[in-house]
């Protein structure tokens, strides 16, 4: 994408999308989550989602480093570890504490199963200290430990890409490849506990940081190369397509997501290529402008995917079990529109409401 100064409407559009989609995707009856990504193709919103959060991290540590300085710039990321850290916290809390609603009403036994809800009850006192340590992280807050540690690597991968991208590419590449040893030093090999391996994951990350400081210029996108390269791509993608539709038909091992496999990652660079080429020729700035709600979201994406999973648990207990047929995909097709729009509001009236406390006077000591 275009290294360019400030927001990039089109990476806040995609983050809002894809928060979107998250939300979809964990409302196990979703009629739109057939839709998405993971439906044909070996990745999914997960590797968009960690790509994008590089692209923004690396953003927002050159205006931090323009405005105030390295020291700053390096504060800040070990500042959003922590709020990072916080909104797991937070995270996992809702998503016990629905299960416990569920579970006190016998509701959606299921859910209540996903939520961690029976074994949190079981033994409060030691799962407390588990979600502490990130050793267990209940449904929906899986995908926030490793973003605890990704920003805490910005200050030096930032300015090692800026240097050379090269070796920053290397350095992630051998993580990645040692991925599965490193977590089995540091006991989170088990998938139950880590859904994401950090050392694998990293790749995604660092690819997004290259991606904003190293982008591919408009003249090697619009060369011969570069034509090239989005043939090869889109014949890449539709081959993937291909063979998750009508080939695969059993669902993949959950380690190779886990560990991101080497077929994700391949996957995803053709379809982040092919979006490269879409920005690149203007068509996802001018979606963008016309749907104002969705980059919204993209800019308010920790509050976004905390709320987001209250919204996931509440529709689909809403979604009723005992209707079949074309009434039961109706019903479900309405959960998802439903879930889409208070995504929406919930970033409407967050914006609204952050706006009217910082335009609000500061309060004098005397005055309190």
């Amino acid at each position: 994408m275009p290294a360019r100064r400030g927001r990039s409407i089109e990476v806040d559009f995609f983050r809002g999308v894809v928060l979107i989609v998250i939300v979809l995707d964990h409302i196990p009856g979703s009629v739109l989550s057939h839709l998405m990504l993971h439906s044909y193709a070996l990745c999914d919103s997960a590797e968009v989602f960690v790509c994008l959060g590089g692209y923004a991290s690396a953003a927002a540590y050159d205006a931090v480093l323009d405005k105030r300085g390295r020291s700053a710039a390096r504060k800040r990321f070990f500042r959003r570890g922590y709020e990072i850290y916080r909104a797991y916290l937070l995270t996992a809390l809702l998503t016990l504490l629905s299960g416990a609603v569920l579970a006190l009403f016998h509701l959606n036994r299921p859910m209540v199963e996903l939520t961690g809800w029976p074994s949190f009850s079981a033994a409060p006192l030691r799962e407390t200290f588990d979600i502490a340590v990130l050793r267990q992280q209940p449904y929906l807050s899986s995908v926030l430990p490793m973003y605890v540690l990704f920003p805490l690597t910005v200050p030096f991968m930032v300015p090692l890409a800026r240097r050379s991208a090269g070796a920053a590419l290397a350095v992630s590449l051998v993580v990645w490849l040692a991925a599965r040893p490193l977590a089995a030093l540091l006991r989170i090999d088990d998938v139950g506990d880590w859904a994401f391996n950090p050392f694998a994951w990293q790749l995604m990350f660092v690819l997004g940081i290259l991606c904003r400081v190293r982008p591919a210029s408009d003249g090697f996108v619009g060369s011969g190369a570069g034509r090239w390269l989005t043939r090869v791509a889109l014949a890449t993608a539709v081959g993937f397509a291909i063979v998750k539709l009508f080939i695969l038909t059993q669902p993949l091992p959950g380690h190779l997501k886990q560990n991101l496999s080497v077929e994700r990652v391949i996957n995803f660079i053709a379809i982040a290529w092919l979006a490269v080429w879409l920005v690149r020729n203007g068509f996802i700035a001018q979606l963008a402008q016309r749907l104002p709600g969705i980059v919204n979201v993209g800019q308010l994406g920790l509050v976004c995917f905390v709320g987001g999973t209250v919204i996931s648990l509440v529709v689909d207990t809403a979604t009723p079990r005992a209707l079949h047929g074309v009434a039961h995909g109706l019903a479900a097709l309405a959960g998802d529109l439903v879930a889409i729009v208070a995504v929406l509001m919930l970033a409407r009236i967050w914006r609204d409401w952050s706006g009217r406390l910082s335009r609000r006077p500061a309060v004098r000591g005397a005055d309190v």
